[in-house]
């Protein structure tokens, strides 16, 4: 695995609210040693943020295009940054 870490700011579209996503993704991203947030948007999108090694950091934004089981994920976009010293992950209200 790579110990370069990077970030990646995800939004996912679809139905991808009120079928426990940010739940699933806080727990997906907790099990890779993540940190950062997710959080619902307005809008019926889920947003989130990822820190971390890079290849994790893949894994997780690889897992959003599956999501949680009762979501139907009909896109991800993702934006590749330099981390900004997110600590754990949470979900945002």
């Amino acid at each position: 695995m790579s110990d370069e870490r990077t970030r990646a700011h995800v939004f996912v579209t679809g139905t991808v609210q009120g079928v426990y996503y940010r739940a699933s993704t806080r727990d997906a991203a907790r099990e890779r040693n993540l940190d950062g947030w997710v959080k619902n948007l307005d809008d019926g999108r889920v947003e989130a943020v990822f820190e971390g090694p890079a290849d994790s950091v893949e894994e997780m934004v690889e897992w959003c295009h599956t999501g949680s089981e009762a979501a139907e994920v009909e896109s991800v976009d993702v934006d590749y940054g330099d981390p900004e010293g997110e600590s754990g992950f949470r979900i945002e209200w």
